[in-house]
């Protein structure tokens, strides 16, 4: 990672934590170990996660924290708007970081359930005239999209049992 890049993600870390130790006075709750040691691993995520996920990894790199704290730490990220929930049309919810990120919206394959981000600065433009014309005002938007990839060598495709064996 260039030097660049991993101090402005060092800051970035940094900004944070510090926003979530506010909120956590502001609550009157506890600034554990734990509760920071999962605000790091998932902001030093790429994707969109399942909380199971995120605390298998963390069992896996040797984290003591317990499974019940991780349900209960995303719930306060959540609160705080450091981290992003979403029900993307299943049972299961998935998160991503949220702080200093622009807004985008989402491509869920039905095939495999892969998220692709994008961002269309035209949505920005229906936003505000549909604000404008209902007179409403919009403090956020989301955006999911359901369909399936057509490309044939997409890495995130699940094979068929038929498809595997050509």
């Amino acid at each position: 990672m260039p030097q660049h890049t991993k101090e402005v993600q060092e800051e970035k870390l940094a900004e944070v934590k510090a926003i979530f130790s506010s909120y956590l006075d502001r609550k009157k709750q506890r600034k554990t170990e734990e509760r920071f040691s999962i605000l790091e691993e998932i902001y030093t995520r790429n994707d969109h996660f399942e909380v199971e996920a995120l605390y298998i990894q963390m069992k896996n790199k040797g984290s003591r924290v317990s499974r019940a704290t991780v349900y209960n730490t995303l719930d306060l990220l959540v609160e705080c708007n450091l981290v992003t929930k979403h029900q993307f049309g299943t049972q299961t919810a998935r998160y991503e970081k949220s702080f200093g990120f622009k807004q985008h919206d989402h491509l869920i394959c039905n095939d495999c359930g892969h998220v692709h981000e994008f961002c269309d600065p035209r949505l920005g433009d229906i936003e505000r005239m549909v604000g404008q014309l209902f007179q409403f005002k919009i403090s956020q938007h989301a955006l999911v999209l359901h369909g399936s990839c057509t490309l044939e060598d997409c890495p995130h495709r699940i094979k068929l049992p038929s498809e595997q064996l050509s």
